[in-house]
């Protein structure tokens, strides 16, 4: 039996704390010592108090590593239960719970890449790839070819291991939700789900909405999630003068309601590393259009689960959920093909017990 350790030190809920959460509570049932560290009144907080998972609270920024007293914070952590392996998601937390996983002799120290964006090659990352992190882990090829796209030598690129976000497929169809919206005769209903950041590119999809406005197609968009760009893409949407065929429900927590809602989901994200909502979105038979980007085409099948765009072509983005909007069929054929392909691919079972065994190799 080993003691593993999940640092994050993220306040909000998304794809990384997902994986952590549903991981540590794997890995707990597999018989290993759990312990987990992040923020205080953190969404991980409020989650882990929901199960017998050991748990930390510290207050880490990004500016907490220039402070060695947060450093030693968490190096007496570490030391106090032993730690054998540290599995970090942030850059941020890298730099604290990495260093202090060193100063406290833990024999690996993974930081899980979950961004298929290039490390930038300072002399800060050179330091921490060379001289702390033992392993990489990253969520999918494209995240893992990024690793090292600015610097061939900056890790060994045999320790970089790919495992996929796995999905308890079984739940999640079984699972019953409530629709967030019921679509009225003859209508399209779009849907996408992310924080409201910049990376995620709500923006684009409203541009969208004025092209489909301006090709009169009946059509609802529903843009899920929140963040610190809401109100600014709120006022997009009364700027182009979308908002009456816009929905902004806020955050949802459960991703079933909103699939239940929608006929095709949109992802007009600029990079992902895996796109669990991708996954959740083809098991729930939704044909899907997005960027052909970063990992994206590793969960979305070109012109077979959904369709694939170059970034940011407002015009053909429109061409395709066109093509969608007048073929239900169409539709209802890529849905069965992106669960079909997901559960082949996604499965938690088998995903789940590929960590472990990662994890356990000491």
């Amino acid at each position: 039996m080993k003691t593993i350790c999940y640092f994050n030190s993220t306040d909000q809920w998304g794809g990384g704390e997902k994986w952590h959460l549903e991981t540590s509570l794997y890995m707990q049932k597999q018989g290993h010592d759990v312990l987990f560290i992040c923020n205080k009144d953190s969404e991980l907080h409020k989650r882990l108090q929901n199960t017998s998972i050991r748990y930390e609270l510290i207050k880490i920024t990004n500016l907490s590593f220039l402070n060695p007293f947060s450093i030693l914070k968490v190096k007496r952590i570490l030391m106090k239960h032993q730690v054998d392996v540290i599995i970090m998601n942030l850059s941020r937390d890298l730099k604290v719970a990495g260093m202090a996983a060193k100063l406290a002799g833990v024999r690996r120290i993974i930081y899980r890449r979950g961004s298929a964006i290039p490390i930038k090659n300072s002399v800060m990352n050179r330091y921490y790839f060379k001289s702390v992190v033992t392993d990489i882990l990253a969520n999918s090829i494209a995240t893992k070819d990024t690793v090292l796209e600015k610097n061939p030598n900056l890790f060994p690129e045999e320790k970089i291991k790919v495992i996929y976000n796995g999905i308890d497929i079984k739940t999640f169809t079984k699972t019953e939700g409530n629709p967030l919206y019921l679509k009225q005769q003859d209508e399209l209903v779009l849907a996408t789900l992310g924080r409201m950041e910049f990376e995620k590119n709500q923006k684009f999809l409203i541009k969208v909405a004025q092209e489909l406005k301006l090709r009169r197609l009946n059509f609802k968009l529903i843009i899920g999630g929140d963040g610190s760009l809401k109100t600014e893409l709120e006022e997009l949407a009364q700027t182009l003068k979308v908002s009456d065929v816009i929905i902004f429900p806020g955050f949802i927590n459960s991703p079933q309601n909103l699939m239940l809602s929608c006929d095709v989901f949109l992802l007009p994200s600029l990079w992902e590393g895996f796109g669990y909502v991708l996954a959740e979105a083809a098991l729930s038979k939704k044909p899907i259009v997005a960027f052909d980007v970063a990992s994206i085409p590793e969960v979305v099948v070109a012109n077979e689960t959904g369709f694939l765009t170059p970034l940011n072509d407002v015009q053909l983005f429109a061409d395709k959920i066109e093509v969608l909007y007048h073929n239900p069929e169409l539709r209802k054929e890529m849905g069965l093909k992106g669960f079909n392909f997901a559960t082949n691919t996604f499965d938690s079972t088998k995903i789940q017990s590929d960590i472990a065994k990662y994890l356990s190799d000491v």
